[in-house]
């Protein structure tokens, strides 16, 4: 098992992940972190884990919404093989709760 340090909202998190998954999980960390900026710009810095509930529900609700193939998470004309694109994207869900839960785990140690 491989770690990967990670920066979201300007703090390092280090990161479990299968060897060889090192770039894909830089790649959704960065993701994840834009993400967590546009939430910290739109309801200002309320601190790091209610800003990564915002953030991860929020993409939990654009992952739904193209698994429904329709709504704001859909673009128009989708085709099938976009939305299979979209669909594969459990391994976003399964690392944005390994995070969540090492930072669970984190906040209750402070």
């Amino acid at each position: 098992m491989a770690t990967v340090t990670v920066e979201v909202n300007g703090r390092p998190y280090a990161v479990g992940c299968a060897d060889g998954q090192e770039e894909r999980v830089r790649i959704l960390a960065k993701q994840f972190d834009n993400q967590v900026r546009q939430v910290a710009e739109d309801v200002g810095q309320v601190g790091d884990l209610r800003l990564f509930l915002m953030s991860a529900l929020i993409l939990a609700d654009e992952l739904h919404e193209a698994r429904l193939g329709g709504g704001r998470g859909a673009k128009a004309g989708a085709t099938p093989a976009s939305v299979a694109t979209a669909v594969s994207t459990d391994g976003v869900a399964e690392a944005l709760n390994a995070v969540a839960a090492r930072i669970e785990k984190i906040a209750q140690n402070i």
